[in-house]
C-alpha cells in the first residue's frame, strides 16, 4: 500500500502551468487547451483510481480483523478511500461545470487545487496508517513531505521579498516627482518579470498568477509618458494589498509544524553559542543557527530584517556574543 501510495505522489506532482501563462488573460478554455489539459484531467482521476484500486484489493472493506491494531489501521484505510473517491467524484463534476471549462485559469486553477488535494490527502493517509503502528512523525513517512514543504518554504521567502518590494515602491512613488513616476511604473515591470523567474511561481496557485499577470498587463498599459502619480497609485494600491495576503501562508499547517521544529533546534544551538567557554565554538554554534533561520525567512517582518543585516554582514568570532543576545530577543518577539 505504501508503494501505491507513493506512486500516486509522484504522479500527482504540481501541474506545470508556464505554457498556459502566454494567452490573454480573460481567454477561454478553448479546444486547442481542452486537448492539452484532457489526458492530465484523465491521469489525474486514473493516478487517484489505481490507489484506490490496491487498497480494494488488499484491504476489502467488511474483512474479519483478528487484531484491535489491525482493526485500527483498516478502519483509517477505509475512511480514506471513501474520503478520495468523494475527491474523484467531486473532481469529475467540477471539470464539467460551464463555469470552470469556459474559463482556461478556472480550469487550470481546479486542476492544480484537486491534484494538491489529492496529493496532501494520500500523504495524510500513509501517516494515519503509520500512527497506528507506532509513534512517528509526517515527515518520515509521508512520500511527498519534504518535497511540498521545500516548495512551500520558497514561495514563503520569495513572496515576502514581493510584498517588501512592493511596499517601498509603493512609498517611492508616493514622493515621486511628475518626470520620474514613469521610471517607477517600469521598474515595477522589471522586478514583476524577475519574480517571473523565480522557483516560487512554478509553485504559486493559478489564481494568484491571474493577478500578478492582470497587473503587469495593466502597468504596461498605464506606462506612457505623461502617466501621472494617482494613476499609477490607483493600479499599485489594490495590488499591493494582495501581495500583504501572501503573508496567510504562515497559517499552512505544513510550515506551522516546521517553524516549531526550527524554533526548538535554533533555540537548543543559540545555547550552546551562549554557554559556551570559546568563542571559536560559540561561533560555530551561532552559524548552525543562522542556517536554520533561513528557513523561516518570511515568518515575520523584523526577523527578516535581521536576517538580510546578517547575510550582509556577518558576525565574527569577536562579535558573536552580542549577537546571540539579539538574537534571542528576536526569536522571542517571532515566538510571541
Amino acid at each position: 500500500m505504501l508503494e501505491a501510495a507513493a506512486r500516486a505522489i509522484d504522479k500527482l506532482g504540481d501541474l506545470e502551468l508556464i505554457k498556459y501563462e502566454d494567452a490573454p488573460i480573460d481567454a477561454s478554455a478553448d479546444l486547442s487547451l481542452w486537448e492539452v489539459l484532457a489526458p492530465v484531467v484523465g491521469s489525474t482521476i486514473a493516478d487517484v483510481n489505481a490507489l484506490l484500486t490496491e487498497l480494494t484489493t488488499h484491504f476489502p472493506e467488511g474483512e474479519l480483523e483478528v487484531e484491535s491494531r489491525q482493526q485500527a489501521v483498516d478502519e483509517v484505510l477505509q475512511k480514506g478511500s471513501q474520503s478520495l473517491r468523494g475527491e474523484v467524484t467531486a473532481f469529475g463534476m467540477r471539470v464539467r461545470d460551464p463555469a470552470v471549462v469556459g474559463d482556461r485559469w478556472n480550469l487550470i486553477s481546479e486542476l492544480q487545487s484537486f491534484r494538491y488535494r489529492f496529493r496532501d490527502q494520500i500523504g495524510a493517509l500513509v501517516f494515519e496508517v503509520a500512527q497506528q503502528l507506532g509513534d512517528c512523525r509526517r515527515r518520515e513517512v509521508d512520500p511527498g513531505y519534504d518535497e511540498e514543504l521545500a516548495a512551500t518554504l520558497v514561495v514563503r521567502s520569495t513572496t515576502a521579498d514581493l510584498r517588501r518590494l512592493m511596499r517601498a515602491r509603493i512609498h517611492k512613488v508616493s514622493e515621486a516627482e511628475a518626470e520620474d513616476v514613469e521610471w517607477n511604473a517600469k521598474q515595477i515591470e522589471k522586478e514583476l518579470n524577475a519574480f517571473g523567474r523565480t522557483a516560487a511561481w512554478r509553485a504559486l496557485r493559478a489564481q494568484d498568477k491571474k493577478v500578478i499577470l492582470e497587473f503587469r498587463t495593466r502597468l504596461t498599459e498605464l506606462t506612457v509618458p505623461d502617466l501621472g502619480k494617482l494613476d499609477l497609485l490607483s493600479a499599485l494600491e489594490p495590488f499591493v494589498e494582495f501581495c500583504d495576503g501572501f503573508e496567510a501562508i504562515n497559517q499552512r499547517e505544513l510550515l506551522i509544524h516546521h517553524d516549531q521544529e526550527v524554533m526548538a533546534t535554533m533555540g537548543v544551538a543559540l545555547e550552546r553559542a551562549s554557554n559556551s567557554s570559546s568563542d571559536v565554538e560559540s561561533h560555530e554554534a551561532f552559524v548552525e543557527a543562522l542556517g536554520l533561520a533561513q528557513t523561516m525567512y518570511g515568518r515575520n517582518g523584523d526577523f527578516d530584517l535581521y536576517l538580510r543585516k546578517l547575510r550582509k554582514t556577518p558576525p565574527t568570532p569577536e562579535t558573536v556574543r552580542s549577537e546571540v543576545e539579539q538574537f534571542l530577543v528576536i526569536m522571542a518577539n517571532v515566538s510571541a
